[in-house]
C-alpha cells in the first residue's frame, strides 16, 4: 500500500477509533500501592493512551515523551512501530493532543512519516517565548526484520516546529551540519525525553535538549559521547554544549556510557544531567553530571550512582518546586515496577526503592514527566501486564499522591572502620543471639540495608562471609546475605535458605573482561531449618568457593572475575537485592573480610574482636533511633 494512502486510512480509522477510545474517564491504577478509594480519585488516574488494538497501523508504540505548550496544551509524542516492535523498521513519529490536561485527547497524528525508514526517539522542547514548540529526531534507513540497526547506524539528527500548539507541523530539517562532527558517525540518539528552556542567570531563554553518540573507526566502535544541544535564538540556529566522552576499549570494554539523558534547571539555575547506564565497568545503571555554565559544559565527567536502583533502562526527571521527581524501573534487574523517585538536595542524593512511590508493579519501561499545573503531575510511561511494550500509559497525579518524605531510619552499628550504621528496615526487633543480641525478621518487609561506601565492594578479591541464622521457614527464598546486583547477569555475591529445597546455598556471579557473566554455587545437603543456631561461612579462595555450616564443608571450583561490576549495588542482610524475598527467622554477627580467612582464624578470639580486614562487620545486638 502506498504511504500517502495507508497514512490516510490510519488517519481515518484511527480519528473515529481512538476518539471513542480516550475521551472515558480514566481509570485508576488497580496496580498502584497508593492509588486512593474512590471518593478521593482525582489523587491518581490514569488511561491507555497508545496501544496497537486501539490505534490502527500500527504493530507497537513506544519511547514516550511529553511537553505542555505556552498555551497549556498536552503534546504526547511516541514512536508509531509499524511491522513489529523492533528499534530499527519502519517507524513514525505520532502525536495525541490534550486540551484538559490529559482528562482526554483527541485522535492521533502522524508528526512525521517513516515512510519504511525509522523517524524516532523524540525529544521535544516549548520555547515559552515564542511559543514555538521544537521536536528533535532522528533518522536511519528502515529494516524490515526486527533486528537493530547495523552498526554503524546511518543515523542522521532532524529537527521540526510547531506554531499553532502541534495541530501543523512544519517540515523536518536536517540538523547535521550543526550538530553532528565527522567522528559522531555511528550510533546517534535525541533525547528520547523532553528538552528544557533554562528560566535564571545569564543563559535565561536557552533552549537545551540531550543526545547520545558513538565513534566509528572503521572497524569498531571507539567511543561513547554524552552531549547537550543548546541554543541561543529561539532554534534558529544550534550547537554542541555540554560533552563528555568515554573511551571504549579493543576488548569491548569501557567505563561508563552515559546514554539517553534526561535533564532538568535546578533552583540555582545549573543543570544536573542524568543518564542511562549501559554495561559500564562502573557499578550502578544511573549515571548524572552537572553543568553550571548553561549546558556550556560539564562541571566533571559523569559519575554512577550505584545505590540508586534501577534496570538498563531509560528515565526522566521534573522539577517540582525544591523537590526533583526522577521516573524510571525500581526493579534492579528488569524492566518492571515504575516509581516516582524524589530528592530533596538537588539530585545528590535520591530516595531509596523503600522510599519511592509505586506507580504500578507491572512491566514498565520508557517514561516521560510533565507539569500541569500547581502540584500536579503527568506521567507517561511505556506499561503492560505482559511486557513493557504492550502500550503507553498517561497517568495523573498530585503532589500529596507522592510518598512524603520521612525522617530517619532506625540504626544498627556497623562496625568494619569508617562504617556508617546501617539503615534497619521494617520492624526488625531485638532478640536473644548467640553470644549477646540479635534481629528477629518477620518475612515481610524486613531488613538490615548497609548505605552504599566504596569499600563495601569485593572486586576480584577472595573473601570470607560468617553468620549465624536461625529459622524454621518450610518455603520460599529465605536470604541470609547479599551484596551486589540480581538476576543471571549481574555480579553478585549471596548467601540463602532454601527449605523447599533442602539446602542452603551460596553463589557468586562474575564479570571478566568483556566474557559473558559465569557463575559458581555451593550447597549443603540440608536447609538446617530446625529452629536452632547454624554458623554459615561461606569463602572465596584459593582458587575454590566453598560453604560450611557448622563446620561440614562443600565446595566447587571458582570462576574468575570481579563480583561487583556493572549493576547497582546494595548491601542488604534478610532481604532480597530487587526486594521479591525477605528472611523469615534470626540473623546475629554478620560479618565480611576482603581476605579467605582459615578456620584457626575464624576460631581466634583475637581475629573476631578486630576490624582488620573488615569489610562490614554487624553484631546486630541494638537498634536505636527511628
Amino acid at each position: 500500500m502506498p504511504s500517502g494512502l495507508r497514512a490516510r486510512l490510519r488517519s481515518a480509522l484511527s480519528t473515529a477509533l481512538t476518539a471513542a477510545a480516550l475521551v472515558a474517564l480514566p481509570l485508576v491504577s488497580p496496580h498502584s500501592a497508593h492509588a486512593r478509594p474512590a471518593t478521593d480519585a482525582p489523587a491518581f488516574e490514569q488511561q491507555i493512551l497508545f496501544k496497537a488494538s486501539q490505534d490502527p497501523g500500527y504493530a507497537c508504540f513506544r519511547i514516550p515523551a511529553i511537553v505542555r505548550s505556552a498555551d497549556g496544551t498536552l503534546l504526547a509524542f511516541a514512536e508509531g512501530r509499524v511491522l513489529n516492535c523492533g528499534d530499527a523498521a519502519d517507524i513514525d513519529l505520532v502525536l495525541k493532543r490534550s486540551t484538559d490536561g490529559g482528562r482526554t485527547w483527541g485522535p492521533l497524528q502522524v508528526v512525521n512519516e517513516g515512510a519504511g525508514d525509522t523517524h524516532g526517539n523524540p525529544a521535544p522542547v516549548v520555547d515559552r517565548d515564542t511559543g514555538r514548540i521544537w521536536l528533535a529526531e532522528t533518522y536511519n534507513t528502515g529494516r524490515t526484520d526486527s533486528a537493530s540497526c547495523a552498526v554503524p547506524c546511518d543515523r542522521t539528527p532532524h529537527l521540526q516546529y510547531s506554531d499553532d500548539d502541534g495541530r501543523t507541523w512544519s517540515q523536518p530539517r536536517d540538523l547535521s551540519p550543526e550538530i553532528l562532527p565527522p567522528d559522531w558517525n555511528s550510533w546517534y540518539a535525541t533525547g528520547p525525553v523532553h528538552g528544557i528552556q533554562l528560566t535564571r542567570g545569564r543563559h535565561e531563554g536557552r533552549l537545551v535538549f540531550g543526545v547520545n553518540t558513538e565513534t566509528w573507526n572503521g572497524s569498531r566502535v571507539t567511543a561513547n559521547h554524552a552531549a547537550l544541544i543548546v541554543s541561543d535564538d529561539h532554534g534558529g540556529h544550534w550547537r554542541i554544549g555540554a560533552t563528555d566522552s568515554w573511551p571504549i576499549a579493543g576488548d569491548g570494554t569501557f567505563r561508563q556510557k552515559p546514554s539517553e539523558v534526561t535533564l532538568v534547571e535546578r533552583d540555582d539555575g545549573t543543570v544536573l544531567v542524568s543518564g542511562r547506564e549501559q554495561d559500564g565497568t562502573d557499578l550502578g545503571h544511573r549515571t548524572q553530571a552537572v553543568s553550571r555554565d548553561g549546558g556550556g559544559s560539564f562541571t566533571a565527567p559523569f559519575r554512577d550512582l550505584p545505590g540508586l536502583y534501577t534496570p538498563q533502562v531509560q528515565g526522566s526527571m521534573l522539577r517540582l518546586g525544591d523537590r526533583l521527581l526522577l521516573a524510571c524501573p525500581g526493579d534492579p534487574d528488569r524492566r518492571r515496577t515504575m516509581m516516582i523517585r524524589s530528592s530533596y538536595d538537588g539530585g545528590r542524593t535520591w530516595d531509596s526503592v523503600d522510599r519511592g512511590t509505586v506507580v504500578t508493579t507491572d512491566w514498565s519501561g520508557y517514561s516521560d514527566l510533565v507539569r500541569l499545573g500547581s502540584g500536579t503531575v503527568g506521567l507517561m510511561y511505556e506499561g503492560g501486564a505482559v511486557d513493557a511494550r504492550d502500550e503507553i500509559r498517561f497517568a495523573r497525579f498530585t503532589e500529596d499522591w507522592l510518598t512524603p518524605p520521612r525522617g530517619p531510619d532506625p540504626v544498627t552499628p556497623d562496625r568494619a572502620r569508617h562504617a556508617p550504621d546501617a539503615a534497619v528496615l521494617g520492624d526488625a526487633e531485638e532478640t536473644d543471639g548467640v553470644t549477646r543480641g540479635a534481629l528477629a525478621f518477620d518475612g515481610t518487609d524486613d531488613a538490615v540495608r548497609l548505605p552504599y561506601r566504596s569499600s563495601l565492594p569485593l572486586g576480584t578479591k577472595d573473601f570470607t562471609v560468617s553468620l549465624w541464622f536461625r529459622y524454621t521457614a518450610t518455603s520460599g527464598e529465605q536470604p541470609f546475605l547479599w551484596m551486589g546486583g540480581t538476576g543471571t547477569s549481574q555480579p553478585q555475591v549471596w548467601l540463602r535458605g532454601e527449605p523447599a529445597n533442602n539446602r542452603v546455598q551460596g553463589l557468586i556471579t562474575v564479570r571478566n573482561g568483556a566474557a559473558p557473566p559465569q557463575s559458581a554455587y555451593v550447597r549443603t545437603a540440608t536447609a538446617h531449618n530446625d529452629g536452632r543456631w547454624h554458623h554459615a561461612v561461606l569463602r572465596r579462595g584459593g582458587g575454590r568457593l566453598s560453604l560450611a555450616v557448622d563446620g561440614a564443608q562443600t565446595s566447587a571450583a571458582d570462576v574468575t572475575g570481579t563480583v561487583s561490576r556493572n549493576s547497582p549495588f546494595g548491601v542488604h542482610v534478610g532481604q532480597r537485592m530487587d526486594s521479591r524475598a525477605f528472611f523469615t527467622g534470626t540473623l546475629d554477627e554478620v560479618r565480611v573480610w576482603d581476605r579467605a580467612l582459615t578456620d584457626e582464624e575464624l576460631a581466634d578470639p583475637d581475629v573476631l574482636r578486630s576490624p582488620q580486614d573488615t569489610v562490614l562487620w554487624l553484631p546486630l545486638d541494638r537498634v536505636s533511633g527511628g
